[in-house]
């Protein structure tokens, strides 16, 4: 399992600039992310090197933020994988309520981050690896 770090932010200039610089001073490191925006609030989703000091330094400037268990899957990049991986939990009834990408900076392999209903995350780990997935 990792931990993902969501904030629910204004869509606003500078915000992410904002984020990124209190993760800077904290030496943090982001991972994997990936931005929702809307027309006046977003959710910013981030998987990053240390996510309770980021959670404690951004709540702390006054982000609205949680922490959510999610899964990363280690894959090859290859034509086809994703969809292998989404049939594999489509088979086994687990339901994605989204993904995003980042990658393992030794192997240079992509790593799928998702995140699914939280009754859920076990039994995706389970079946991730009952298929031939290797979690991370």
């Amino acid at each position: 399992m990792l931990k993902q770090l969501s904030l629910y932010v204004e869509n606003k200039k500078g915000t992410m600039r904002d984020i990124t610089s209190i993760l800077k001073e904290e030496s943090i490191n982001i991972l994997g992310s990936v931005n929702n925006d809307g027309p006046e609030f977003g959710i910013i989703r981030m998987v990053v090197s240390e996510p309770e000091r980021a959670y404690d330094a951004l709540k702390k400037a006054g982000y609205m933020c949680r922490l959510v268990d999610v899964m990363g899957i280690e894959m090859t990049d290859e034509v086809g994988n994703l969809n292998r991986l989404l049939k594999a939990l489509f088979d086994s009834n687990i339901s994605v309520d989204y993904i995003y990408l980042s990658f393992n900076r030794d192997s240079g392999q992509p790593i799928l981050i998702m995140h699914a209903a939280e009754e859920d995350i076990y039994e995706v780990e389970s079946c991730m690896k009952a298929k031939g997935f290797a979690a991370v």
